[in-house]
């Protein structure tokens, strides 16, 4: 069968992953432009930057492709693959963490202030640029519990500290945006 690119597009996640078992690289790349978007909106919650979030992309790529051939068809690729995506960032984070062994656990005051006011819609670069000002074992367990929905126990074990740990970290995370969001965003409005 000859395959035209509008036929190409057309394809399913499980005709592009027969493709892929089957060595042909179009198919590959098919794969690869269908989920970078989706695999780009993960990992940079997971990395500091831009660059960072596309080191765990491609190595998450590379990973996924090599695990295809244990993929269940008959469960959604985009799970799958968001797994991968998650523990590869991990990875990442165990990696740099031998490297950056000292982590700055109050690296912001404690505040005792109310819940700042929302008194304008944030967009993604905005929350991106709070998020990424997150120590990274603070924006993972962050990551992990209120986006994934991981438990403490779970990040725990993925991550090797104790659950009290990730309790603490989360609590330290959700003050830091508050604060981050206090500084940053509202200043920024009332110099507009």
């Amino acid at each position: 069968m000859v395959w035209t690119n509008r036929k190409l597009n057309d394809l399913t996640d499980i005709q592009l992953i027969e493709g892929c078992l089957s060595g042909k690289s179009r198919f590959q790349e098919l794969l690869y432009r269908r989920y970078f978007s989706f695999a780009m909106s993960i990992c940079v919650r997971y990395t500091k930057t831009p660059d960072d979030a596309m080191e765990v992309v491609n190595d998450s790529y590379l990973k996924m492709f090599d695990s295809l051939k244990s993929f269940d068809k008959s469960k959604p690729f985009k799970s799958w693959f968001a797994r991968i995506l998650v523990n590869t960032a991990i990875d990442n984070f165990r990696k740099s963490k031998k490297f950056n062994s000292h982590f700055a656990m109050d690296v912001m005051p404690d505040s005792d202030s109310q819940e700042p006011e929302i008194d304008q819609e944030l967009n993604a670069e905005d929350i991106i640029s709070l998020f990424s000002q997150l120590p990274d074992n603070l924006r993972i367990t962050f990551n992990l519990h209120e986006i994934e929905g991981y438990s403490h126990q779970e990040i725990a074990n993925m991550l090797g500290i104790e659950t009290s740990s990730s309790r603490a970290n989360l609590t330290r995370a959700k003050s830091m945006l508050r604060n981050l969001y206090s500084k940053n965003v509202t200043t920024e409005s009332y110099n507009e």
